[in-house]
């Protein structure tokens, strides 16, 4: 059981010790000089934080690779070992611009070859050319075999723009990193360009001083959902304003996403201000992921507007988190110094069944993501740490065959066997961005967000 498992492993560990190869006589004894024998209580080899991030990254890279659309090589929206078929062919946007950043750290890493990487991406970048888009943008869900579009919702059956930022966060990345590769490789760079230069983000103003998340060809703006922060779409702005031929004003940026100012915050919580109102949590912040999607390819590191820093952001709001879970109001089980992370996810519903729901401090019912720790690494590297080494110690229950399950319950003995795009992609990309900065620097060295930050005045 998954609460009892720590608690028992050297009992466990001295069973084994106990049988031989054959189970059929004693091993793992010592001889005195008595001739009495007594049990050798031998713990778990330990493995190390920089294996342990080996681990992680490999198994959780398979989820982009292994288990990608078979037709289009983009990232599945979710993926079920028991129940294979789930959800078939549907494709994510925003987890298939996770899912290209996920392939430049497999290539790095030598999961799989350079000419591996460029193959797939290839496949994967005419699948995005040739499917439906709406002024530019792509849909939320996409038919992995067809490229049209799979409505999301009744009325979201056109382009998403947030889905379409994370999207183009990970072409800007394959731009720049095969610019100054091969000639095959300066191609696919060149469409990698092409393809998010092609985003009407303008468009999606409706001609006022705010982003809209959603237009259809036949809803229009009929779901009227204004991009304001403080949430996860930053980076749909910071798009938006670099680009060349579609961009936004300041203004609409400053009346959108900061809400003329009053993004800003005056809230403190254990100690950390959170510097911008969370929308809808704004005492102890929302989900984590908040902290992590817009942030694979930005770089927050030093990285502050007219408003806030955007560091002392995310940390703080990584740090409430954290606190909130050891200081454990709930008396959940195993919550802790090394069992946290709150965010949207996977979830058991009340009658034990999965389901899905957005865990924050404020809406808290005994799950844990390991996603919303393993991707604060950047943030809290020690505590991110000690996480991931309690998910490795319980990994016969938790570490599934695309890494990390979605989430768990110590507290119900209770494990989501299940993945999400959107949560696996994070945790490969913050851990190489926290080991190397790769994702941060070939975003951030790309000359069209370099001028769209200086046009909103980071």
């Amino acid at each position: 059981m998954l609460k009892n498992r720590v608690g028992c492993f050297l009992l466990f560990t001295f069973f084994l010790l106990s049988c031989s190869d054959d189970g059929k006589g004693p091993t793992g004894l010592s001889e005195l000089p008595t001739g009495d024998k007594v049990p050798i209580e031998e713990e778990e080899p330990e493995v190390t934080d920089e294996e342990l991030m080996d681990l992680t990254q490999a198994e959780t890279f398979k989820y982009f690779w292994n288990f990608a659309d078979a037709s289009s090589g983009g990232a599945r929206e979710r993926y079920h070992p028991n129940d294979p078929g789930n959800s078939e062919g549907v494709v994510t946007t925003g987890g298939t611009g996770f899912g290209l950043m996920a392939i430049l750290v497999g290539i790095e890493r030598g999961f799989v070859s350079r000419t591996e990487g460029v193959e797939r991406l290839n496949t994967l970048l005419d699948f995005l050319e040739n499917a439906d888009r709406f002024h530019g943008a792509w849909s939320h869900w996409i038919n992995g075999s067809t490229g049209t579009v799979i409505p999301f919702s009744d009325l979201d059956d056109g382009g998403d723009l947030v889905e379409t930022a994370f999207l183009t966060q990970g072409l800007i990345c394959v731009k720049e990193y095969f610019k100054n590769g091969s000639a095959s490789e300066q191609t696919l760079a060149q469409q990698a360009d092409d393809l998010w230069k092609g985003v009407e983000w303008d468009w999606y103003t409706q001609n006022q001083n705010v982003l809209y998340w959603h237009w259809s060809p036949n809803f229009g703006f009929d779901i009227n959902f204004q991009l304001r922060g403080y949430n996860e779409v930053l980076i749909t702005y910071i798009m938006a304003a670099a680009s060349p031929d579609y961009g936004i004003t300041k203004e609409v940026y400053t009346s959108g996403w900061a809400s003329d100012g009053s993004i800003v915050s005056t809230n403190t919580q254990y100690g950390y201000p959170l510097l911008v109102k969370h929308n809808g949590s704004e005492q102890f912040g929302g989900p984590l992921f908040w902290a992590h999607y817009s942030y694979l390819g930005l770089d927050p590191r030093n990285l502050s507007d007219d408003y806030v820093d955007y560091w002392d952001v995310n940390v703080n709001h990584t740090m409430i988190n954290y606190e909130y879970c050891v200081a454990n109001p709930d008396s959940f089980q195993d919550y802790g110094e090394d069992c946290w992370g709150l965010t949207a996810s996977y979830s058991r519903n009340n009658d034990g069944t999965i389901g899905y729901n957005a865990h924050s401090p404020s809406n808290d019912t005994g799950v844990i993501s390991p996603t919303a720790a393993i991707s604060s690494i950047p943030y809290t590297p020690e505590e991110s740490l000690d996480a991931m080494h309690y998910f490795y110690r319980n990994r016969d229950d938790l570490l599934g065959p695309a890494g990390f399950y979605d989430a768990f319950s110590p507290e119900y003995d209770w494990v989501a066997e299940a993945y999400l795009a959107i949560d696996q992609g994070p945790q490969i990309i913050m851990i190489e961005n926290y080991r190397t900065g790769l994702l941060w620097n070939l975003f951030m060295g790309n000359e069209d967000v370099q001028a769209g930050l200086t046009k909103l005045g980071f």
